[in-house]
């Protein structure tokens, strides 16, 4: 151990790095280049790529996986809210995720904790959850993301969350507490019972550290236990007096963000509320066009029919492999040309026109036959 952090702190040597960085090392290396033939020494260490190690894994709830990371020096950094994709190997392909941290944005040496969701197509995180260990290393992008905490504080701060979409809001509150925030902050998080709540113990113990905090937990499946059911106004108002003077931050299922928006509205405070998602939300009303068709990917040399899916569904169920992260339309890691073909967007209900255009594969459904240059 004690040689793995001699070696490591070697490579973090400026001289070093400027040396590994030369062209001569870069075509003394070629054509894997320098990190290919530095990783038997340390497997996180990269010129240009973030890198990090597993250092801990848990499992708070039957459903979900905390995992924490240890990112390397070329790691900038997250503001509270935002997401980072994160990219592992599973069965020989990569596959790329966006996660939120957790964490506090002070958290020392820039650890990073993500809790996943482990949900019937989710690869990434079972992987964390059944295979991954202590000492693994993933592959990291910077942090992403705009929907994040103001650096002029709100003097009253509401956050919302249901199910996963805690994580986000949970880097805020800790980052809020780290920094000494004395203004009203009340925490509404909605769980299906207390079994599935995520972060159960640690809020009640925050809430009690910190006057100026609040948490409010909601079970929409157990009653009996204090508030319970789904979110409405009626429990909005009698849980959080005056909350329509406060900065909300919002992060759960589609169900619920659609319910707080309109409450939100309906009050003339929308734009009070601050709004994350992890799942794509199809415009109400969009008429869907016939399934009808085929896909064709002209690289792959590849034609499919057209189950109506959205357009990385398909291909992925083609056997292809494109570039991806959130699967929501927020990162735009699948963006990919058109070329032919009319595509419907799943998020405003708006079909395109046929000619060429790039489109993001997961929030894009087919319009009858359309090519890919995939």
């Amino acid at each position: 151990m004690s040689h793995q952090r001699t070696t490591r702190s070697a490579l973090r040597a400026l001289p070093l790095r400027r040396l590994l960085a030369s062209r001569f090392v870069q075509n003394l290396t070629y054509p894997h280049g320098v990190d290919h033939y530095l990783a038997p020494l340390d497997a996180t260490w990269s010129l240009t790529e973030v890198r990090a190690a597993v250092t801990t894994i848990r499992q708070q709830t039957h459903d979900s996986v905390t995992v924490t990371l240890a990112p390397n020096d070329n790691w900038r950094g997250f503001c509270a809210g935002q997401y980072v994709r994160v990219s592992v190997d599973v069965a020989g392909v990569c596959h790329t995720r966006c996660f939120s941290p957790a964490n506090s944005a002070r958290t020392a040496g820039g650890a990073l904790e993500l809790t996943c969701r482990i949900g019937p197509r989710s690869v990434v995180s079972r992987y964390f959850a059944t295979t991954c260990k202590v000492g693994d290393v993933v592959r990291m992008a910077p942090a992403e993301g705009t929907f994040a905490l103001p650096e002029t504080r709100p003097a009253q701060v509401l956050f919302i969350s249901g199910g996963s979409g805690i994580t986000p809001v949970m880097a805020m509150l800790r980052t809020l507490l780290d920094d000494g925030h004395t203004g009203r902050i009340v925490f509404l998080h909605y769980a299906r019972t207390r079994a599935d709540q995520l972060y159960a113990a640690e809020l009640a113990a925050l809430a009690q550290q910190h006057a100026n905090l609040r948490v409010l937990p909601v079970y929409t499946r157990e009653v009996g236990t204090g508030a319970d059911g789904h979110f409405d106004a009626a429990q909005l108002d009698a849980g959080v007096p005056g909350w329509t003077q406060m900065e909300a931050f919002l992060c759960g299922p589609a169900g619920l963000i659609a319910a707080v928006q309109d409450v939100f509205a309906a009050r003339g405070v929308a734009q009070r509320l601050h709004v994350e998602r992890f799942a794509v939300t199809e415009k109400v009303g969009a008429v869907a066009a016939p399934i009808a068709g085929e896909v064709r990917y002209v690289r792959s040399e590849r034609v499919a029919e057209n189950r109506g899916a959205n357009l990385l569904d398909q291909a992925e169920a083609a056997g292809l492999h494109p570039e991806c992260g959130c699967r929501m339309g927020i990162c735009h890691s699948c963006t990919t040309r058109k070329l032919s073909g009319r595509v419907r967007d799943l998020c405003t209900g708006e079909v395109s026109g046929t000619g060429e255009e790039d489109i993001q594969l997961c929030v894009c459904a087919p319009v009858g036959t359309v090519t890919l240059d995939l």
